[in-house]
């Protein structure tokens, strides 16, 4: 059965943790714009760009309560998935773009224990780029059921930052919220040997919803 990891009303939309160095100055600059256009034709002009910059800002910034699916491995990311790599270990990995319009907050995709969380400095290229493999990133360990299972946060050209939620040792709940990249990015999850992926390249994915795993 479906599981819920909601804690806030259906329907309700939160914002994402980690997302306040980019909001707060930009929806500030916002208020101030608009209290000052009332009295001046130059402010009233700085107010329609700042006005739409911040609520370009709270939509991306959005993170929405959602209904857990049943599955051994569900989707980190919202996204289109980009690739399905066998990996010579037998892994499969299972490669999530995520435009700047989708939901950047990435949720846990199996149940267990945080073994490792690792930032890897790297460069800034686009994520959809095959050159992105040396991006900056944050690799995770999770100890599962199925075992040791890799997840990577990629940093595009836009995000230049990761905010990791859960430190090391932290057990986790399927489907729990772990953390954010700010902007275009690409979240990639290694199926462990013998499990097969039941998405494919170019499926639309929703964390927390879309199983990954061939059941």
């Amino acid at each position: 059965m479906p599981h819920s990891q909601s804690s806030a009303p259906r329907g309700r939309v939160r914002l994402a943790r980690g997302a306040s160095p980019w909001l707060l100055p930009t929806v500030a600059t916002a208020a101030v714009s608009l209290a000052r256009s009332r009295r001046s034709g130059r402010w009233a002009a700085v107010a329609v760009p700042t006005t739409a910059l911040a609520a370009g800002m709270l939509w991306f910034f959005r993170d929405p309560e959602r209904e857990i699916a049943s599955g051994r491995v569900i989707s980190p990311a919202d996204g289109v998935v980009q690739s399905i790599m066998p990996w010579k270990d037998g892994r499969t990995r299972v490669a999530i773009f995520m435009s700047p319009l989708n939901v950047h907050v990435n949720r846990a995709p199996l149940a267990g224990t945080v073994t490792s969380v690792e930032h890897i400095p790297g460069g800034f290229v686009p994520a959809f780029n095959k050159e992105s493999e040396n991006n900056e990133r944050v690799v995770w360990h999770f100890d599962t059921e199925l075992g040791d299972v890799e997840m990577v946060q990629i940093a595009g050209a836009v995000a230049r930052r990761i905010v990791p939620y859960v430190p090391q040792g932290t057990k986790v709940e399927q489907g729990e919220r772990v953390g954010l990249i700010r902007f275009g990015s690409r979240v990639d999850v290694y199926l462990p040997e013998g499990v097969e992926p039941a998405v494919e390249v170019g499926q639309a994915t929703t964390a927390g919803v879309t199983r990954l795993d061939r059941g």
